[in-house]
């Protein structure tokens, strides 16, 4: 076995955990594995500039997401309407603590975690101001992925608490409108980001300054 192989070099396949020499590919090229025919490398196009305005968007989105009215619900002839925050907070009043840290933690935190984390990678890479914490941010924002899913989750279980209550009329408020545009670009800026184009780029750029801060 060669104990110089670079295995920088290499990519695996995340499917058949297949090796192969690393491929430089342009914005637009896949590079597909052999043997199951699953995606190695995609190079995106513009990912850093399209990741920075959907993280941007989705920001703007927040403040209404959170705020405005969700729906209103019509029970006995009175209506009622209620934002995702005042959800939390009756569901606080009323004792239902673990799904209120639950509900501010996937519909609220994750994705405005998700966004700024997308917005500062986006941000770094666009004006070139890259810094060697760059690399443990980019660890860190790469564990967020686990927890994409989950914020839809939870605006499930609110809609369908809803429309488990009998004699009731709902009507769909710009709160939900801003809601989920908010999800597709918090989703959107983490897909058009190009997780190895930032990895390869932060690993050049760190080892190079290493290296000529050693022959100083």
């Amino acid at each position: 076995m060669n104990n110089n192989l670079n295995t920088k070099s290499l990519v695996a396949c995340k499917q058949c955990d297949a090796l192969y020499d690393k491929p430089h590919l342009k914005q637009g090229q896949i590079a597909k594995c052999n043997r199951c025919g699953s995606i190695l490398i995609e190079r995106k196009i513009d990912s850093i500039n399209r990741s920075f305005y959907w993280s941007l968007a989705g920001l703007i989105f927040m403040l209404p997401a959170i705020l405005l009215p969700i729906m209103g619900v019509t029970l006995a002839g009175q209506f009622h309407q209620a934002s995702l925050f005042d959800c939390i907070i009756v569901l606080i009043e009323r004792g239902f603590f673990m799904i209120a840290s639950l509900m501010f933690l996937f519909a609220i935190a994750v994705p405005i975690v998700r966004l700024s984390g997308a917005l500062y990678l986006a941000y770094s890479f666009k004006f070139n101001r890259l810094k060697p914490s760059l690399l443990n941010f980019f660890r860190a924002y790469h564990h967020l992925d686990h927890w994409a899913m989950l914020n839809v989750f939870m605006l499930g279980i609110v809609v369908s608490m809803y429309k488990l209550t009998d004699d009731t009329e709902l009507s769909v408020n710009l709160g939900l409108l801003a809601f989920i545009f908010w999800l597709i670009c918090s989703t959107m800026s983490a897909v058009a980001l190009d997780q190895d184009y930032i990895w390869d780029k932060l690993e050049e750029a760190f080892a190079n300054e290493e290296k000529n801060d050693a022959n100083r």
